[in-house]
């Protein structure tokens, strides 16, 4: 029980209270309380088992009705990492704006550790993303663009004054990293397959873009990024250098499956089209 009311933050006593008023609606015993602990009589498993459906419902239920909110509203929410579609966003959303009066789109940057942007948490209806990401394959994905990656440095770097750098060169440098994940998009952005074998070195590990530029201004480590990052976000104290031997990073806008034909987020989707074609 102490360990419940932990992870729920609220006080022990609180979350007993709430117990017993939820046997008293039922008019059930659900637990066994006993010296040892607590266990779950033969209604609490039932209950339990029942759940976890209950609450998705529960949370597909408020999704919908929010959806419904923002529809009357007419607010598109899309999510982005770092620069978006880079020059090209600007006029995504002038052409999106353009041909659907009353609509207002709102951009959310998200972290590093969120790849998809909160498209799979439904925290926006459509994404700019960088490929790959976690869950692609849950997603409608339509690729906008491909473009370079280079490196960014510390000023001082011993390289920082080259015009061009061999991938190799940089093997047994430490790393500014995004977040541990299971998916393998921080392996992309250390481009460990192309590292034949070759260990990586993790000098600091950051979730955003100011994050990520400290580390590596304050001499952490060094960053693979996009040919792009140069434009974005130069900073004193921090160079972007092309590098040679690794693969291009491609932007693409991404939806759920479940978006209707006719609807703002395939407006958004063939805005994003024409501007970049």
């Amino acid at each position: 029980m102490t360990r419940a009311a932990q992870r729920l933050f609220v006080s022990q006593p609180a979350l007993t209270k709430q117990i017993r008023q939820l046997e008293e609606r039922l008019g059930v015993h659900l637990f066994v309380r006993s010296r040892a602990g607590m266990t779950l009589t033969p209604p609490g498993r039932v209950l339990a088992e029942r759940i976890p459906a209950l609450l998705t419902g529960w949370d597909a239920a408020v999704e919908d009705v929010e959806c419904a909110a923002r529809r009357g509203s007419r607010v598109l929410r899309v999510g982005f990492l770092a620069s978006a579609a880079n020059e090209a966003t600007p006029q995504i959303i002038a052409a999106f704006t353009r041909d659907h009066p009353g609509w207002r789109v709102e951009m959310r940057q998200a972290a590093w550790s969120n790849p998809t942007a909160g498209l799979l948490t439904g925290e926006v209806d459509v994404a700019f993303l960088r490929l790959p990401c976690p869950g692609q394959h849950r997603l409608r994905v339509l690729e906008l663009f491909a473009e370079p990656r280079g490196v960014a440095l510390p000023a001082g770097h011993a390289l920082a004054a080259r015009s061009r750098i061999e991938f190799h060169e940089l093997w047994d440098e430490s790393f500014v990293a995004a977040p541990a994940d299971p998916h393998g998009w921080r392996d992309y952005w250390l481009a460990t397959a192309q590292r034949e074998g070759r260990p990586v070195r993790i000098g600091a590990v950051a979730d955003h873009p100011d994050e990520w530029l400290s580390a590596i201004a304050n001499g952490a480590g060094i960053a693979l990024a996009p040919a792009s990052a140069a434009r974005y976000y130069a900073r004193p104290g921090v160079v972007f250098i092309p590098v040679a031997g690794l693969i291009e990073s491609r932007v693409a806008v991404a939806w759920m499956p479940d978006a209707g034909e006719d609807s703002a987020v395939h407006a958004f989707v063939r805005s994003c089209a024409a501007a970049t074609t």
